[in-house]
């Protein structure tokens, strides 16, 4: 059973930086896509960003273009989100998406994904 781990988050202060990483457990696990989620409560959960496996594409919601990245490392099975300028809006709990088939939905949207983390929490004070 493939399971992924975040790990990174925490609490920053508005216009800093976190980095998060997640890792995709088993070594067998050649994910096609892997983005990144988050949810704050009372909101649904949203897309943040993702990155096809190949590197070809990446997806970034409007809300975070400019500030935050996505990186991988496919040697490790990691994928990296990278924060910056962080708001207080960006505070939520973060989490990790992975599908190692051919999406058939809409890679921003959680019908996408098959395997999720437990999520990472980012606090950010203003």
């Amino acid at each position: 059973q493939v399971q992924l781990v975040e790990s990174g988050g925490g609490l920053v202060q508005a216009g800093g930086s976190l980095r998060l990483s997640c890792t995709a457990s088993h070594y067998t696990f050649t994910p096609r896509v892997m983005g990144w989620f988050r949810q704050a409560p009372p909101k649904e959960r949203e897309f943040v960003i993702a990155i096809t496996w190949n590197g070809r594409d990446r997806y970034t919601s409007g809300s975070v273009s400019g500030r935050f990245t996505i990186l991988k490392n496919p040697e490790e099975r990691v994928v990296y989100l990278e924060m910056n300028n962080l708001k207080p809006d960006d505070a939520a709990t973060y989490y990790c998406a992975a599908t190692a088939q051919m999406p058939s939905a809409n890679v921003m949207t959680a019908a996408a994904y098959d395997y999720w983390g437990q999520g990472t929490q980012v606090a950010v004070s203003s």
